[in-house]
């Protein structure tokens, strides 16, 4: 009788246990930082056109995705030194 009760009782909480898996493998956070990146990949290859930019004075050539990140990584910097001068 203790096998039956074994065997009944590791059926569902293994179940169960894969359940619980599967919810922290797959947390909100996860989920959105996997959203964010196919879009990244998306916008990526969708933009792999050069365009010409122009900043005072020498002409570079780059992709358009290249050009829009580093906008954004200097958005970003900048932003962060205006935060941290309020503070």
């Amino acid at each position: 009788m203790a096998s039956k009760h074994k065997s009944s009782t590791s059926g569902p909480s293994r179940a169960g246990s894969a359940g619980s898996r599967l919810r922290e493998v797959a947390t909100t956070g996860r989920v959105v930082l996997l959203v964010v990146a196919v879009l990244a990949l998306v916008f990526v290859f969708e933009n792999t056109r050069h365009v010409t930019i122009r900043i005072i004075g020498p002409e570079v050539s780059a992709p358009l995705w290249l050009a829009l990140a580093a906008m954004l990584v200097i958005g970003w910097l900048l932003g962060r030194f205006v935060t941290v001068r309020r503070r």
